[in-house]
């Protein structure tokens, strides 16, 4: 066929990921486009990847595309169907309770989000189950969710109007001469990010009252249509209201506040403020041990928490207290490579409790806290087998600290210790939020943590990084998040002025993620997120902070205890 100029047909083409073609009328909303194939997908599809560009269902076709549905057990689904639930709670909550203010504060790890109410009282089980009710109407009802952009000058003055401060603070710092809004029948709030089309997608969510609140519920991405049972979470509740407190005493509760800190010289003080409330809770922490005269000492968290320092942190503190603690490496009780457990997906499990030698750490335990001599095995990572490590016998009364990701698992150690140990979890637990209704997520920022690490200390590119979140996800939610009430103490090793500081850092990293990469799409999300902060100068940071364990620079990195 000879090539040649013509007129642009009135139909169009969407080439599906799994091979698939759709043709239909150009102009017509993609979504309209996925409605012929929406039940063929593992569940609801709430957005879409057009030329690996994610764009919301609503958005209109011109051209011929490449097209992933975005689903919602996906990353980006789950955060979408999350996002738009919670915009449906504010709108339908406004509707309500007009005189008072709802606060989404921190997530659950059983799928929700804990919420507050201030400038009116509590809400009593009536009122919640009215406000259930209500948004169950609105889904039935299937409202659309407009989106409209204006300028973020009047952005700002329609927010100073219903005396959100909070956002006036934040539109300040936009880059950007506009702002997109959304709306749900003439209320209009900024949501960060993308959103479904209506209130019809939302069928899948429940209330709870719980500690003076209460929790919105949602499904979690490996049931994407289910609720799983809400657990009881008063240790990571505390330590979440610590956090607040301590928000409290910098008078900083959201991003635009934390930015006006900065630029009116107050970045010393906040970050020599934040680092004495850490060493504050680290030496409270010690002196609970001492009291308890603990003689095993359990330290777990997530990636990125920041274990190792705390760790670092909780034996100088415990020196000071005459308590000398052995550190007993965990990793050096893998199994030989040939006897690791195997994942789903065929490849050696390390992160699997089997992955350990048991019985050997039970015996040696043992051992060590009788006051005998005891041969340690040593993990070679290079063979994958292990070989003998060093020959140890622990003075009367000096405790032991492992640290590793299993260290809530009440299996790690025998019954027999178990009234012996003390569990200490860590986890980086942001409740610096946007605005009071658009949290920052605690997985993000220990993903940002990680990238300026990886980048750092392994030269790892931020694609690197990303592409193996997914996987270190998997296996916090299996070994980890489930355990984490057992902990005798929670530290919450998040810093109000960490994300400011490492800006500057990871944003070369991630804008050097090519664009038909699979990562290009959430490094852009992150560029979009970071776009709110002000930097903050590396310079200001003590060689002994948490932050330190990334950026590079920790006084703490070679510091050994004394095994004489």
């Amino acid at each position: 066929m000879p090539i040649q100029i013509v007129q642009p047909s009135d139909s169009i083409e969407l080439h599906l990921s799994d091979g698939r073609v759709l043709s239909g009328p150009r102009g017509a909303q993609v979504g309209e486009f996925l409605q012929t194939v929406k039940d063929d997908f593992s569940a609801p599809i709430v957005a879409v990847i057009l030329n690996n560009e994610i764009h919301e269902l609503t958005y209109t076709i011109g051209m011929e595309s490449r097209c992933t549905p975005v689903t919602m057990d996906t990353a980006d689904g789950a955060r979408i169907y999350r996002r738009s639930l919670v915009f449906l709670l504010e709108m339908a909550f406004a509707d309500l309770f007009p005189t008072g203010k709802l606060t989404i504060d921190h997530s659950l790890s059983s799928g929700g989000f804990y919420c507050q109410v201030t400038d009116r009282g509590e809400l009593s089980q009536n009122e919640l189950d009215a406000l259930k009710s209500h948004m169950q109407k609105l889904v039935k009802e299937d409202h659309p969710f407009e989106r409209k952009e204006v300028p973020a000058q009047e952005a700002i003055e329609y927010f100073k109007q219903l005396g959100y401060d909070d956002k006036v603070r934040l539109f300040a710092y936009r880059k950007k001469d506009y702002v997109t809004l959304y709306i749900l029948n003439g209320q209009m709030d900024y949501m960060h990010g993308y959103m479904v089309p209506s209130t019809g997608y939302l069928r899948w969510f429940d209330l709870n009252l719980i500690n003076g609140g209460f929790t919105i519920q949602f499904p979690r991405r490996h049931a994407p249509t289910d609720l799983e049972p809400m657990g009881d979470y008063p240790k990571l509740i505390s330590a979440f209201r610590q956090y607040g407190n301590w928000l409290t005493r910098l008078n900083i509760d959201n991003v635009g506040a934390l930015n006006d800190a900065i630029l009116s010289g107050r970045a010393d003080e906040i970050v020599l403020v934040s680092e004495a409330l850490h060493e504050q809770n680290v030496a409270e922490i010690a002196q609970q041990i001492a009291q308890k005269n603990s003689r095993i000492i359990l330290i777990s968290g997530p990636s990125s928490s920041g274990k190792t320092t705390t760790s670092r942190r909780l034996a100088i503190q415990l020196l000071a207290r005459g308590i000398s603690p052995y550190p007993l490496e965990l990793d050096n009780y893998f199994l030989d490579r040939s006897k690791t457990p195997l994942g789903e997906d065929g490849k050696s499990d390390f992160e699997n409790l089997e992955a350990l030698d048991l019985t050997r750490l039970a015996h040696d335990i043992e051992k060590i806290l009788s006051g005998k001599e005891v041969q340690l095995p040593r993990y070679n990572f290079k063979t994958g087998m292990s070989e003998a490590g060093d020959i140890i016998q622990l003075k009367d009364g000096q405790p032991l600290i492992l640290e590793g990701i299993h260290g809530m698992n009440p299996r790690l150690i025998s019954d027999r210790w178990t009234g012996a140990a003390f569990r200490v979890y860590v986890s980086a637990l942001t409740q610096l939020n946007l605005d009071r209704h658009n949290r920052v997520s605690t997985t993000d920022t220990r993903l940002i943590r990680r990238m300026v690490r990886d980048a750092r200390e392994r030269g790892y590119s931020a694609a690197q990084t990303i592409s193996r979140w997914e996987s270190v996800r998997r296996g916090e939610k299996r070994h980890i998040f489930p355990y984490q009430e057992n902990a005798d103490v929670m530290f919450n090793s998040a810093l109000v002025y960490e994300l400011s500081v490492l800006r500057p850092l990871v944003e070369p990293l991630l804008r050097q993620v090519q664009y038909r990469a699979p990562e290009y799409i959430e490094a852009r999300r992150l560029l979009a997120f970071l776009e709110w902060f002000m930097p903050l100068d590396a310079g200001l940071i003590p060689a002994n902070s948490i932050v330190r364990e990334f950026l590079g620079g920790s006084g703490l990195k070679d510091f050994k205890i004394w095994r004489g």
